[in-house]
């Protein structure tokens, strides 16, 4: 056995550059950055992109649905959840009845966004990305038409997108799948083809008009508010009575919104139903965790506080409290403040009695115990950018409910009697023990707005032929290049688990068949999928992993770094366009993405342990389970905005080793830079797809447990370097093309 490496000689190994076109060069030793960062890069020139086109738009009404839906980047309805009480009630006192009749009339069926068609039982067409945008884009002026009070009601934005629900004929909706037809009325009615426009409209009662400083005011104007883009992407409203809006915390600067008599009685009656019912809600929150006692407050606390730490950073808001581990300052528990921090806006109410809680915090600790336990810790996500309010999660419940309700053969959950906390409680633990029954019949997903990093549980219809295509495409490369021969992925699995013995030979240019699967699949599915890139991750030493389960030894799987994973990245020839031709700065990217991945395996491994003090003191996130489909990712993570990481899949899958179930070990990604969004019949195909692979790592892992020896080596630096260029290992020094911005 050869001398172990010393500890000077590591640090040195380590001094190195692994990027692929500098390998053999110290890091950080070039004469100037190959990236440039672009000022416009990323969320931020979004924003300005956004103020740009709303303060272009003459009509009003049209900049709003604009800025609602962030130039069609997010659905509307997100935004609308995010406005304040007296936001909401401004909302509704100008939205006018000219709206509502723009927005009346028989509705329609959702137009298929990579989901449901017309019909509502097929499946869209996969890269159906200009419907996406189009229903991101679509319906806003009859959102807000819709938001106005009612008895059935409790508040502007539930009332703005429950044609989502189903609950209204005539509100053209924007949700995150689909448009009512008249809700595309709507917004050619908002966007102002309508000419004709009523004297009513005219005054800006109905329609908010844009009094400049050389318009002129209408006589009956008492008070002119703004209306403006802020720079965490939130609508800003300066309301009756409110003071100007701070130049400083806009993007741009802000267009006038007159306000009328009838406006203003309109806002004042609004505001006190808002009022009265936020005060009810309050109060039935403290009740409610008065009813815990005080361990069991604790006990809602530490949960709460567990879900900060195992989760992807959130921005919650409660009125204009903002609570949040992402970036900014922080005031709950993540990345920034470690647990027990004293700035933690939960830990601090731990030991602090229940009478001195502010209202914002305790419906805060409420309506994080109702979606965690409605779904576990990722539902928490599906609030981001939101008012987290009692009325707000209701809506969400509920909206999960009628999914779920919808699935043949699953029973329905009774919907809850009141938006009372004890009745959203027993809805919120009924639909988590049904979302395992429904998880047996239809697919779940999720889609994710980066913009708002917003997410939004979905039932996948049937997979339909764009999915079966993609499925056949992957099993015709992987027959041609392996040795099996069935004809779908079904058929190729069941062939090797009857025999798997191959998968710890070498085989072709790799040392494992394991390695070769990896890669092949990948490859295919880059082509299969149109993908700008693919890849699949996983941990490159079953055998220690083994050794380390059956010794019971889970320091020494929290020990271990990213270089103890993998992951196999395979870009598509055409995808070196978006890094400025050269193949270089694409083997570069490909190697960035493939480090990355290694630390999400990292940072998911730990999430299968046992809570032993080790596992809890090792950062980790709780293990992804569903697919899911995002668009727009590159505005706000720094590898996604470097990377073009616009539009993308990611398949997790479960891998079992030693007995031992590992959700998260694998999955596998697609990603394209530019150009349409991926569907859910994409999600649907790739899930098909990742699940082969990891049935190979499972039936490999069995191997391995009998007593095969089987490492992955391949998917190095080296290794993506001399798959991308298809030349040998970059010489020193070696760049990665010219100067390229960061965008």
């Amino acid at each position: 056995m050869g001398r172990q490496e010393s500890r000077r000689a590591a640090n040195a190994r380590k001094r190195m550059s692994r990027r692929p076109s500098r390998l053999g060069t110290p890091a950080g030793s070039t004469a100037k950055p190959d990236r440039v960062a672009d000022p416009d890069a990323g969320f931020p020139g979004l924003l300005r992109q956004v103020w740009r086109r709303a303060e272009r738009t003459e009509d009003l009404r049209a900049a709003l649905d604009v800025l609602l839906t962030l130039d069609g980047h997010v659905p509307a309805d997100v935004q609308l959840r995010a406005l304040n009480s007296t936001q909401e009630a401004a909302l509704t006192a100008l939205r006018g009845a000219a709206t509502a009749r723009a927005d009346s009339g028989p509705s329609g069926n959702p137009v298929s966004v990579g989901g449901a068609g017309a019909s509502g039982s097929g499946a869209g067409a996969s890269g159906s990305g200009g419907a996406v945008r189009r229903a991101a884009e679509a319906g806003v002026a009859g959102a807000v038409a819709a938001s106005g009070p009612a008895d059935s009601e409790p508040s502007a934005p539930e009332a703005a997108v429950r044609a989502d629900l189903g609950q209204s004929g005539d509100a053209g909706v924007v949700g995150g799948t689909g448009v009512t037809a008249s809700g595309r009325a709507a917004r050619r009615g908002a966007r102002g083809a309508d000419s004709a426009r009523d004297a009513d409209s005219a005054r800006g009662a109905e329609t908010p008009g844009d009094g400049g400083a050389g318009a002129a005011v209408a006589a009956d104007v008492v008070f002119v508010g703004e209306v403006g883009l802020a720079a965490n992407g939130r609508v800003a409203l300066r309301v009756p009575g409110g003071r100007p809006l701070d130049p400083r915390d806009l993007v741009g600067g802000v267009r006038r919104v007159p306000y009328d008599r009838a406006a203003l009685d309109a806002y004042r009656r609004e505001l006190g139903r808002v009022r009265e019912r936020n005060a009810a809600r309050a109060a039935d929150c403290r009740a409610w965790l008065a009813g815990q006692g005080t361990e069991g407050r604790r006990a809602l606390l530490d949960q709460a506080l567990e879900a900060a730490v195992r989760t992807a950073p959130f921005v919650l808001y409660q009125e204009d409290t903002q609570y949040t581990n992402f970036r900014e300052r922080n005031t709950l528990t993540g990345k920034t403040l470690w647990p027990g921090h004293p700035d933690c806006a939960l830990g601090a109410l731990r030991d602090l009695p229940l009478d001195l809680w502010t209202d914002q915090d305790t419906q805060l600790v409420v309506c994080l115990t109702l979606l965690i336990r409605s779904a576990g810790f990722g539902r928490v996500e599906e609030a981001n950018g939101t008012q987290l309010t009692v009325d707000h999660v209701a809506y969400t419940l509920e909206r999960v409910r009628r999914a779920y309700a919808a699935v043949p053969g699953v029973a329905p959950v009774p919907a809850a009697a009141s938006h009372r906390v004890a009745d959203l409680d027993r809805l919120a633990v009924a639909l988590r023990e049904r979302r395992r029954e429904v998880s047996g019949h239809a697919q779940l997903y999720r889609e994710i707005h980066g913009a708002l990093m917003h997410k939004v549980e979905r039932v996948a219809a049937a997979p339909g032929p764009a999915a079966r295509a993609r499925e056949d495409a992957v099993a015709d490369h992987l027959r041609a290049r392996l040795p099996l021969s069935g004809r779908t992925l079904a058929d190729l699995g069941r062939e090797l688990a009857a025999a798997p013995g191959w998968l710890a030979a070498p085989h072709g240019a790799f040392g494992t068949g394991l390695e070769a699967l990896v890669h092949e699949t990948v490859a295919a599915s880059a082509d299969a999928f149109a993908a700008d890139f693919a890849m699949s991750r996983g941990m490159r030493s079953l055998p220690d992993l083994v050794r380390a389960l059956r010794g019971e030894n889970w320091a020494a799987i929290c020990d271990w770094d990213i270089t103890h994973f993998f992951c196999c990245v395979v870009p598509r020839p055409e995808a070196a366009a978006h890094f400025g031709g050269s193949r270089a700065a694409l083997a570069d990217a490909a190697w960035a993405m493939s480090s990355r991945m290694s630390y999400n395996s990292w940072h998911f491994v730990a999430g299968n342990l046992p809570r032993e003090p080790e596992v809890v003191a090792r950062d980790h996130f709780v293990p992804p389970v569903i697919p899911d489909v995002a668009y727009f990712s590159d505005q706000h993570h720094h590898g996604h905005v470097n990377n073009n990481v616009r539009f993308s899949v990611r398949s997790p899958q479960p891998v079992e080793v030693d007995g031992r179930r590992f959700d998260g070990f694998m999955d596998l990604r697609l990603l394209r830079c530019a150009g349409e969004p991926f569907g859910e019949q994409d999600v649907l195909a790739a899930h098909r797809v990742s699940g082969f692979v990891a049935r190979a790592t499972s039936l490999a892992a069995a191997l391995v447990a009998a007593g095969t020896g089987l490492e992955v080596t391949a998917f190095d630096s080296d290794w993506h370097w001399t798959a991308v260029t298809g030349t040998g290992p970059a010489a020193p020094g070696a760049l990665a093309g010219p100067d390229r911005r960061a965008s």
